[in-house]
C-alpha cells in the first residue's frame, strides 16, 4: 500500500513538473535582420520588353524580375513598399546603370503587384530569403560591399532538443 502511494506521488510530480516547464518555441529574428537596402524603386517593361538582359536572358515584362546595380544575378529578393507594405519577391537578372539613384527597377508585373503603376516610383526595402543568402552576400562582396548595401552576419538562435518525457511509467 505504502509504494502504491508513493508511486502515485511520484506521477503526480512529474505531471506538475512537465506542466510547469516552458513551451520551446522557435527564436524569432529581428524584424529587419534580413534587410539590406532601403532605397527609391521604379520599374520599367515595354521598351525593354524581349530584349536581352544582362545576365543572357530575355525580358518579359509579366515575369517577376528587376535590375539591380550590383546584386549577383539570380538572387532571389524581397520587396516591399514602405509606405503600404505591400510585398513582391523577385529574381534579380539584369543590371541598373551605376549612375542611377534608384536602387532596383522592377518588371511590370512586379510592378503591379506593388501598385506602382500610376506612381511609376516608391521607397522601398529589400530583404532577402535567409540568414544563408545573407552569408552568401557577404562572401560574394568581399571585403568591398556596395556603400548602400547593409551586410551583416547573422545567426540564428539555438534552439534545445524537445524535452523527452518517459510514458514507460504507468499513471493509475
Amino acid at each position: 500500500m505504502q509504494a502504491k502511494f508513493k508511486l502515485r506521488m511520484w506521477n503526480w510530480l512529474l505531471i506538475l513538473v512537465v506542466a510547469l516547464i516552458p513551451e520551446y518555441s522557435p527564436a524569432e529574428l529581428a524584424p529587419d535582420a534580413l534587410l539590406i537596402q532601403e532605397g527609391t524603386a521604379s520599374f520599367y517593361g515595354r521598351r525593354f520588353h524581349l530584349k536581352r538582359t544582362s545576365n543572357g536572358e530575355i525580358f518579359h515584362m509579366d515575369s517577376l524580375t528587376a535590375a539591380h546595380k550590383t546584386l549577383p544575378f539570380n538572387t532571389r529578393i524581397k520587396v516591399t513598399r514602405v509606405d503600404t507594405g505591400e510585398f513582391v519577391w523577385v529574381r534579380v537578372n539584369d543590371r541598373d546603370p551605376k549612375t542611377a539613384r534608384r536602387i532596383i527597377d522592377l518588371s511590370r508585373a512586379a510592378d503591379l503587384k506593388l501598385g506602382l503603376i500610376d506612381e511609376g516610383i516608391t521607397k522601398v526595402r529589400i530583404d532577402v530569403e535567409n540568414p544563408e543568402e545573407i552569408a552568401r552576400l557577404i562572401e560574394y562582396f568581399g571585403d568591398s560591399p556596395p556603400a548602400t548595401m547593409r551586410l551583416r552576419p547573422v545567426e540564428e538562435a539555438v534552439i534545445p532538443p524537445p524535452l523527452e518525457i518517459d510514458t514507460s511509467i504507468p499513471f493509475f
